[in-house]
């Protein structure tokens, strides 16, 4: 692609930066968590109405989805927005500069569409912190025959290449029987222990996982009143792996952590998903490349030598697509340390200068990513 179509796309994202900003600051301030986007997928579809996109609303029956579309060229370009927050942490992910980022980039190709051969779809994906919406929305069909599907997300500093745990999630139920536990503890079940057995049992398992495996989660009700023996306890829980292959096996043995729990104190356990699993990334090696040289002529750097890099490993929905199209998701860094993601201190460092600059960079950096994979996809 001529380097004038880079520069064009460029200068419309220097242009519209007050919009985007505008949106990012918007979505920053009125969070709404998994499922419950109403506002904020609306938002986001109104900014590419603006731009003469084509908007489905409620897309393939999910609520806060949308598709918008733009063109008809030969190569599909899918670019991929998050809008959800996190429970009592607002953006602490920055899924509201992944949006804006979004938008950012697909404002700017849209007038490039025709001569670069483009048809631009932008998703709107609910749910990704733990809801799985682009799962959902693959198995309705969404994504199919897509030549390309990017995003960038926000993280401490600038990494190019996602490499993302497997991640399945659950809700742990336990249910006991209650009593007063002065009076009548004879009579109780006591479905707290319940949690308490399994969580050392996982403690313990843990000396025996490898180094790819991760397994957490909280307690969201341990019971009401000391005096009464807990009839009921619940919470979430994450097991992450290396694939979806050693995630299978490592659940096998974490579940049994969880029986144990239910067969030294008598409660009835039930797991149940909260989302189908999250897979591993495969990234796009190509779009990979070309991304790192965008963003490097921007002025970005990726240091592969700090941990704060480690951001790449956190699970997403986005690895299930990446197993059906070719796909890239890179970190723009916001300059937070050190603050990390899921910190308040995070949330706070997604507005703002140094936000901004990530904002416009990493919409330029994909809008230029695109027009060079198209170009190459068409020779």
């Amino acid at each position: 692609m001529p380097r004038t179509a880079h520069d064009r796309a460029a200068g419309a994202i220097a242009a519209d930066a007050g919009r985007l900003i505008d949106l990012s600051e918007l979505l920053h301030a009125n969070p709404e968590t998994a499922w419950e986007e109403h506002n904020s997928s609306r938002w986001v579809a109104d900014a590419l109405d603006e731009a003469g996109f084509s908007v489905t609303p409620s897309y393939l029956g999910l609520e806060t989805a949308f598709l918008a579309t733009y063109g008809s060229g030969p190569f599909r370009l899918g670019l991929c927005a998050e809008y959800d927050a996190l429970p009592g942490l607002g953006h602490a992910c920055g899924h509201n500069l992944i949006s804006a980022i979004t938008v950012g980039a697909a404002r700017a190709l849209a007038p490039l569409a025709d001569a670069a051969g483009l048809t631009i779809e932008v998703y709107g994906t609910p749910a990704e912190e733990g809801g799985g919406g682009k799962i959902e929305l693959l198995e309705r069909g969404a994504f199919a025959g897509l030549d390309l599907a990017m995003m960038a997300h926000p993280a401490p500093v600038d990494v190019a290449e996602a490499e993302p745990f497997a991640v399945s999630h659950s809700h742990i139920t336990y249910q006991g029987k209650g009593a007063h536990a002065a009076a009548y503890p004879e009579q109780g079940i006591n479905a707290a222990d319940a949690f308490t057995i399994a969580q050392v049992a996982v403690g313990l398992l843990r000396q025996q996982l490898p180094p790819t495996v991760r397994v957490h989660g909280v307690m969201t009700n341990g019971g009401e009143a000391p005096n009464a023996i807990p009839a009921r306890t619940e919470g979430r829980w994450y097991v992450r792996a290396e694939s979806l292959d050693q995630l299978a096996t490592t659940e096998e043995k974490v579940w049994r952590c969880f029986e144990a729990g239910a067969l030294a104190t008598g409660a009835s356990l039930d797991i149940t998903p909260e989302s189908k699993p999250y897979a591993e990334f495969r990234a796009f090696q190509p779009a990979v490349d070309a991304y790192v040289r965008n963003a490097e002529s921007l002025g970005r750097v990726f240091d592969p030598g700090t941990p704060a890099r480690r951001m790449n490993r956190a699970s997403t929905d986005m690895g299930n697509v990446s197993q059906v199209v070719p796909a890239i998701h890179p970190y723009i860094g916001i300059g937070s340390l050190p603050a990390l993601n899921h910190q308040p201190e995070f949330a706070a460092h997604c507005v703002g200068g140094d936000a901004e600059k990530a904002l416009l960079d990493a919409a330029t950096a994909l809008a230029w990513t695109a027009l060079d994979i198209a170009e190459e996809h068409q020779r």
